[in-house]
C-alpha cells in the first residue's frame, strides 16, 4: 500500500486518536446536525437493498452496524488506520459474514473498476486530496451508481476561529471543504445534490440534549433549512450532506 507524507501523517493521527480512552471533545458539537445523519440513513436505507456497498472511511465501523440492517449484497470497509480495523471488526464480530473489513488508502485503493453500488463515508473527505478520491470513487463506482457524505464545511470564520484554536483536536492536514471543491464535484459526476446543516442548530446546541426528544431542535433544524435556500446563509453552515451519481 503505498502512501503518501499525507497519508502518513493521517495514518499517525487516527491510530493515536483510537488508542485514547476517550473521544474528541468536539463529539459534543455533532449533535447540532442530528438532521444531517437521519436524511444520510433514509438514503442509505432506501438504496441498500441487493447493493454492493463501500463504507469509505470506516473508522470503527459504526455506520456498518446500522447500514447492515438494510440488506445490502455486502459492506466493505476500508480505513488507514489499523487500530481503527481492529476495533471495526470487533465491533461487528457478531454480524452477518457479508461484511469484510480492510486496511486500506482511499485514495487510492486495490479494488478493481465498478465493484460497488454505493460509495459512502462521513467526515472522511476532508482528510483525503479531494480531487483525487473523486476519481478513486468514480473508478470503482458501477455506472448509475452513488456516491454519499457527510463533510464539514470551511467556509464559517467563526468556526475556522475555533479551529485555529484548538489545533490538537485535528490533523494538520485536514481541510473542511470550501466551495471549489463541490465546485469539481459537479464537473465530474452526475445529479449532484448538496444539502447544508448546522447554523442556528449549531449556536443554541447548549440549550437542548437530545435532538430527537428536543422541540427546539425540530424548530431550528427547520428555519436554518429556510435560511439556507438563501445563498449567503449557506457560508455558515457547519456541514455538508453531498449526494452523486457515477456517469
Amino acid at each position: 500500500m503505498h502512501l503518501t507524507e499525507e497519508n502518513l501523517r493521517e495514518k499517525k493521527f487516527h491510530n493515536e486518536l483510537q488508542s485514547r480512552p476517550k473521544g474528541r471533545f468536539e463529539n459534543i458539537f455533532y449533535k447540532a446536525i442530528n438532521n444531517a445523519w437521519e436524511d444520510f440513513f433514509d438514503f442509505l436505507k432506501s438504496k441498500s437493498k441487493g447493493a454492493d456497498i463501500l463504507d469509505y472511511g470506516c473508522g470503527i465501523g459504526p455506520s456498518i452496524k446500522k447500514v447492515i440492517n438494510f440488506q445490502p449484497n455486502k459492506i466493505t470497509g476500508i480505513d488507514i488506520s489499523e487500530i481503527s480495523i481492529k476495533k471495526a471488526k470487533e465491533e461487528t464480530r457478531n454480524l452477518s459474514s457479508r461484511v469484510e473489513l480492510l486496511v486500506d488508502n482511499c485514495e487510492k485503493t486495490k479494488f478493481k473498476d465498478n465493484q460497488f453500488d454505493i460509495v459512502y463515508g462521513l467526515g472522511i473527505l476532508h482528510h483525503l486530496e479531494f480531487s483525487k478520491c473523486l476519481d478513486e470513487i468514480f473508478r470503482i463506482l458501477r455506472p448509475g451508481g452513488s456516491l454519499l457524505f457527510i463533510e464539514p464545511l470551511g467556509t464559517n470564520p467563526l468556526i475556522n476561529f475555533y479551529r485555529k484554536l484548538t489545533p490538537k483536536s485535528r490533523s494538520i492536514d485536514e481541510h473542511p471543504l470550501l466551495q471549489k471543491d463541490l465546485s469539481n464535484l459537479k464537473i465530474k459526476y452526475k445529479d449532484v445534490k448538496i444539502k447544508y446543516y448546522g447554523f442556528l442548530t449549531l449556536i443554541f446546541f447548549p440549550f437542548y440534549k437530545k435532538p430527537k426528544e428536543s422541540s427546539l431542535f425540530s424548530i431550528l433544524k427547520k428555519i436554518d433549512q429556510f435560511l439556507f435556500k438563501i445563498k449567503i446563509f449557506r457560508i455558515f453552515a457547519w456541514s455538508v450532506l453531498i449526494s452523486a451519481k457515477k456517469y
